[in-house]
């Protein structure tokens, strides 16, 4: 019977570019930036990677659909390098692949790497494959934006929320991510903002508004994963463990039947649940000690507390305007700013959640590090519309020497 791959995998290392408009680095720079910070950490040569995994989505913005621009720009050995790409999830894609491998023994220590361009194409949000083809009308009357609002008015009917209250809440989380934002320096928007300015933007998609989305950015993050073994034997203590990895991925039945009612997302509920089995977690609203979920949207957050487990039902308003959820709060939520002011460059943003966790469980997130210890930090990715999505979930705790 499956076990899972509990402490049977430990991070050696981790890398993170700066994320943000770059007008100044091609995709292998990023990639370059942040592996250069990861095999510092890590204390290791290039050539003692057995393994590496390469994660894009939007290839044709930034290297094209192999893995030999990973492998070139890093002058990696002649080593196994793969390619995979699972939506926004596609960083702990990579990540997931890396560590199975070493969790297998199939590699001693193994690489994953996430990067994505996406401001050099000019478009305003993520780049449409379809753009300038003959099936531009492919999804002709779909947005992200709207999409993602019908989650919100989902929600909202469910659990009877006035309008007004959901508002402050969605409002309060994007205040939230600005002020924990403030104090990244790799971080795309750093820059404070009110309630009011939240409250007075101009609308995209009813109850959305402008400060409610996260933005388009430029940035690659990576993970040197190994054994806790060969950890210790070079010297290395207090060691920061894999405690969980789940992936969920939609069946149809959110959009095919009428047993969901478009108010959840159950990818995220199946990979929790999953998750907190193989990690040994019971009660995560009292054992996790900070989260980074996939805040494309402020509802997407507030939908997410819950699908975690984490607010009880209908429970995530009050938590979240009770402060729950701040730096300061029970569990801090998106303590480095998030999606929301790290942009979202798809390959990269997986693994740039892992790099917060990782920091703040190393004592090494400056300004931002959290007045007391964290035992558990938990990831979540999500890809696709809520009606038809991928979700990766993510565990990280502490692992003594």
């Amino acid at each position: 019977m499956a076990t899972g791959i509990r402490d049977r995998v430990v991070i050696l290392g981790m890398g993170c570019s700066r994320f943000g408009e770059r007008w100044d680095a091609d995709a292998e720079r990023l990639m370059v930036e942040a592996f250069g910070e990861a095999r510092a950490d890590a204390g290791i040569d290039a050539s003692e990677i057995d393994g590496a995994w390469f994660s894009t989505s939007q290839e044709e913005t930034s290297v094209g659909k192999s893995s030999v621009p990973m492998a070139t720009a890093l002058r990696l050995g002649y080593i196994p390098v793969s390619r995979v790409e699972n939506q926004c999830a596609s960083g702990t894609e990579a990540f997931r692949a890396a560590v199975y491998a070493v969790a297998s023994g199939a590699c001693d220590i193994a690489l994953a790497l996430g990067s994505e361009k996406l401001k050099d194409t000019g478009y305003g949000g993520l780049p449409q494959r379809t753009r300038g083809r003959v099936n531009d009308l492919y999804w002709a009357n779909v947005s992200t934006p709207g999409l993602f609002a019908q989650l919100a008015a989902a929600y909202r009917a469910k659990h009877r929320v006035p309008a007004a209250d959901l508002k402050r809440a969605m409002a309060h989380i994007s205040v939230k991510s600005h002020d924990n934002g403030a104090l990244n320096p790799k971080a795309h928007l750093r820059r404070r903002i009110t309630m009011d300015a939240v409250l007075e933007a101009p609308i995209v998609a009813e109850p959305l508004g402008l400060y409610d989305c996260c933005g388009v950015s430029d940035g690659a993050a990576a993970a040197i994963v190994t054994t806790p073994e060969i950890a210790r034997a070079r010297g290395r203590r207090d060691l920061v463990s894999v405690k969980a990895l789940q992936l969920s991925v939609s069946n149809g039945l959110e959009a095919q039947h009428q047993s969901w009612d478009g108010s959840y997302f159950m990818t995220t509920r199946h990979a929790a649940r999953r998750a907190y089995a193989e990690a040994g977690i019971a009660n995560p609203r009292e054992q996790l000690s900070l989260i980074e979920v996939h805040d494309c949207f402020s509802i997407t957050e507030l939908v997410t507390l819950e699908d975690l487990g984490i607010s009880p039902e209908g429970g995530a308003v009050a938590d979240v305007l009770d402060g729950f959820y701040d730096a300061d709060g029970t569990v801090p939520c998106q303590i480095d700013g998030g999606l929301k002011c790290f942009g979202h460059p798809i390959g990269a943003s997986g693994l740039r959640m892992l790099y917060e966790l990782y920091l703040q469980m190393t004592e090494r997130a400056g300004e931002r590090q959290m007045a007391r210890e964290p035992r558990f930090g938990l990831t979540h990715n999500l890809g696709g519309a809520p009606h038809a999505n991928v979700c990766s979930i993510t565990i990280l705790g502490r692992q003594a020497g």
